[in-house]
């Protein structure tokens, strides 16, 4: 896949994100993830925004984890 449809499938993903429920959200993380280290990998530039949203999401899949830990 190339650099140019790896980063409309990201940002298709960001537009999905735009207004989404924590579910669809935790859902998409892994998938934006991919797009993103599938960039990293090809040596293409990954925009600062997508980055940002990826470290987000990340941070609130980790806390969706615990969140449904028994204590």
């Amino acid at each position: 896949m190339s650099d140019h449809e790896l980063l409309q499938q990201a940002e298709t993903i960001e537009a999905r994100l735009n207004g989404a429920n924590q579910s669809l959200r935790l859902e998409l993380q892994p998938k934006l993830s991919r797009v993103i280290e599938n960039l990293r990998t090809n040596g293409a530039h990954v925009p600062a925004r997508l980055k940002r949203l990826d470290a987000v999401l990340c941070d609130e899949a980790i806390e969706a984890r615990f969140d449904n830990m028994p204590i």
